[in-house]
C-alpha cells in the first residue's frame, strides 16, 4: 500500500472549482512533480495535502487512513516550504534554524549539517536581513533537514537558486528520499527529482 494516497480530491478556490478527481499514490521514497499552467491548483493542491486549506471532495489517506482527521498528527508529518522563504531578518541564520534543531545537546550539530548541506555554513552568524534572495532559500532548504517529517510539500523549491545550489538541493532531496522520504514538489521548472511520477494539473 503508498504511504500516501489521494482519491478523487477537488478543492475550491472561492466559489471556483479549481481541480478535481485528483488521483495518485505515493510510496516511501518516492516523488511527485506537479506541473501546469499559473492558477491551475498547484499550490492549492499543496496546501490542501498538507491540511491548510479543506477539500471539497475526494480522500487523502495515510498508510489507509485519513490523513487529514487529526490536523496536528498530520502537520508532525509534513515539512513546507513556500513561496516565502520565513527567515527572520533581526535573527542570524543560524537562529533562523534554532527552532526546528531539537534538543540542545544536538542543536548546534544539526543545524551545521544542514547549513553546509546548502552551502550556507559560512553564514551561520550573519543576520538575515543581509542575505540575498538566493541565500534566504537555501536557509529555508536547510531547515527542510531538521524538520524529521517523513513528506516533504515543495512550492517552486528553485525560486532565486543559482546552478550550484540546485545541485546542492538535487543532493539534500535524494539523501531525504534515500532514508524514506517523500516528495511533493510544484514547479515550472525542471527538478533535480530522478524517477519522480508527473501529475499534470489544467
Amino acid at each position: 500500500m503508498s504511504a500516501l494516497e489521494s482519491r478523487d480530491l477537488a478543492a475550491f478556490r472561492g466559489d471556483r472549482l479549481i481541480f478535481e478527481d485528483i488521483s495518485f499514490g505515493l510510496a516511501a521514497g518516492g516523488a511527485l512533480i506537479l506541473v501546469g499552467e499559473n492558477g491551475a491548483g498547484k499550490t492549492t493542491l499543496l496546501r490542501l495535502l498538507a491540511g491548510f486549506v479543506p477539500r471539497a471532495a475526494g480522500q487523502l489517506l495515510w498508510d489507509g487512513a485519513d490523513a487529514l482527521e487529526d490536523l496536528a498528527a498530520h502537520g508532525r508529518r509534513i515539512a513546507w516550504l513556500g513561496h516565502q522563504d520565513a527567515v527572520k531578518p533581526g535573527l542570524t541564520v543560524a537562529e533562523n534554524l534554532d527552532p526546528w534543531a531539537r534538543g540542545a545537546g544536538e542543536r548546534r550539530a544539526a543545524r551545521e549539517t544542514a547549513l553546509a548541506a546548502m552551502g550556507m555554513a559560512e553564514f551561520a552568524e550573519v543576520p538575515g536581513r543581509m542575505l540575498s534572495a538566493g541565500q534566504r532559500r537555501r536557509v529555508a532548504i536547510s531547515r527542510l533537514l531538521l524538520a524529521d517529517a517523513p513528506l516533504w510539500l515543495l512550492d517552486e523549491p528553485t525560486t532565486a537558486l543559482d546552478v550550484a545550489s540546485v545541485a546542492r538541493l538535487g543532493a539534500v532531496l535524494a539523501g531525504h528520499r534515500a532514508a524514506g522520504g517523500m516528495v511533493i514538489a510544484a514547479t515550472h521548472l525542471d527538478l533535480p527529482l530522478p524517477e519522480a511520477t508527473r501529475l499534470s494539473l489544467s
